[in-house]
């Protein structure tokens, strides 16, 4: 084997021994990211279904009444609080925001009147000043239930009627966005938190000073590094996918190689900024409020934790340009859309771009004490 290969060979084996042995940094990598999956997941990994927390106010002792208690405790759509069996109580319950509304059925509620052949009746919605919206789309719903209902009982011609189209394409859940945003901030912690933590440690113990008297050159230790990361970023943001999977039915409509190659790109990217910052900072004073400069404006304005698509045009302007905006938009492209490697050029451009120009700083500044 060439000797500079295989000098780059024993520092990722010793850069991988480090880190596995390093409990805090495999937390930061694996760990921390998983809390914030779970955090994260748990708030927009629901089904999107629109859902109302009740109490139904059953006075009617008909089958009718009855079976419509049933039937829409079932349907998924009312979320029924059982302990409001009075409506002082749903009262009580909805001042205090416990219950979006309550549903009175009347005594006469699915009675046969007199001269009529079918049961009828009206239910009430009873709800506060402060849901009001919520009173309105509950009172829709139900209305659209009646409809069914009635259609059933009595034969009504419509002349006006609507039709729906099904789009043959699949809109991104708000778990989707969240969790390519998640594989985004997780790529910061191992790119640029870990050698920030990592290079300033080595130097104070005088290990990159040693190793500065040794033929060891600066692109070995740098491509070592690299190599490193880049295993070690695949193992971690698999482990996210895994319970991305099994946990919140995450679905990768995409090529998982090619996903995989471009995650490597990006973790290879913004790596060379904790090089840079690492390599230059003398101290963990030095590299941290540096790090925190560069880092926090990534996370909130690259589409980490919520859709760039809510800010305003020229925040996302500007955005477009941070190093991480393409990784991540990358990550939604090819896993939720399904896009090629070769459909995401502008992406893979940006980030070529960053590469280039990030890592002829990092050369510059990287100094071995």
């Amino acid at each position: 084997m060439n000797k500079s290969l295989y000098t780059v060979a024993t520092f990722v084996r010793i850069n991988t021994k480090r880190y596995f042995r390093d409990k805090l940094a495999i937390f930061f990598t694996v760990g921390f990211p998983l809390i914030f999956l779970f955090v994260f997941g748990s708030f927009n990994s629901g089904s999107g279904g629109v859902s109302f927390r009740v109490a139904f106010i059953n006075e009617s002792q008909t089958a009718v009444a009855k079976d419509f208690v049933k039937k829409a405790e079932a349907s998924g759509v009312f979320k029924v609080d059982d302990s409001a069996s009075t409506l002082d109580k749903a009262k009580e319950l909805m001042t205090k925001s416990q219950l979006d509304a309550a549903i009175v059925l009347p005594k006469d509620f699915g009675q046969v009147k007199n001269g009529d052949t079918f049961p009828s009746g009206q239910a009430k919605v009873i709800y506060t000043q402060n849901n009001a919206q919520s009173g309105a789309a509950l009172i829709a719903v139900m209305d659209s239930q009646f409809k069914v209902i009635n259609g059933k009982l009595v034969t009504i011609q419509t002349p006006f009627t609507v039709k729906g189209e099904e789009l043959k394409q699949k809109s991104l859940s708000p778990f989707d966005y969240t969790f390519a945003g998640l594989l985004g901030f997780s790529i910061i912690g191992m790119g640029i938190f870990g050698p920030v933590n990592v290079f300033p440690e080595l130097k104070k113990m005088g290990i990159l000073r040693r190793l500065s008297t040794t033929p060891l050159k600066v692109w070995q230790y740098f491509l070592s590094t690299m190599i490193g990361q880049a295993a070690i970023g695949l193992l971690a943001l698999g482990v996210m996918f895994l319970f991305a999977i099994t946990v919140f039915h995450l679905k990768i409509i995409g090529n998982w190689l090619e996903l995989a190659i471009f995650l490597v790109m990006g973790i290879v990217m913004i790596l060379g900024i904790g090089l840079a910052l690492g390599g230059w900072a003398k101290n963990e004073r030095q590299a941290a409020p540096l790090s925190n400069i560069i880092v926090f404006p990534m996370m909130f304005l690259s589409g980490t934790f919520f859709p760039r698509f809510l800010m305003p045009e020229w925040l996302q302007t500007v955005s477009n340009f941070l190093p991480l905006t393409p990784v991540i938009e990358g990550i939604r492209l090819i896993s939720t859309e399904g896009k090629h490697l070769w459909e995401i050029t502008p992406q893979i451009g940006l980030i070529s771009l960053w590469a280039i120009v990030i890592y002829i700083i990092a050369f510059k500044v990287f100094r071995w004490e």
